[in-house]
């Protein structure tokens, strides 16, 4: 299979960095990880590139927590670590609360 075909989205993040998710790591985020995602790959795109805020991971200066409202109280975060110019999906799940951490955007 060619790499392009391997890829299943890219994101252009406020930050200046794309993140690019392949089809097999997708498969394992809706399979694995958190399966409440299976489905909602246009929506974790769409946090990625429109967030409502993004906040620096505590343990990790590179990875960053891309959150945007699904309804009242509750979030989708998509987790992505940078390197350079591009970056990669961590993890996506539903969220009731937004994590701690260094809020970065907006300032």
């Amino acid at each position: 299979m060619s790499k392009s075909r391997d890829i299943l989205f890219e994101a252009r993040t406020p930050l200046g960095f794309t993140v690019r998710v392949t089809r097999e790591y997708w498969n394992i985020i809706t399979t694995v990880k958190h399966p409440v995602m299976a489905g909602c790959e246009t929506e974790v795109q769409a946090v990625l590139e429109t967030p409502e805020e993004i906040r620096r991971s505590k343990s990790d200066a590179n990875v960053y927590l891309f959150y945007r409202s699904r309804r009242n109280r509750r979030w989708v975060c998509a987790v992505s670590k940078q390197e350079g110019r591009t970056g990669f999906l961590i993890t996506a799940y539903p969220t009731d609360a937004i994590k701690e951490g260094e809020k970065i955007w907006p300032k």
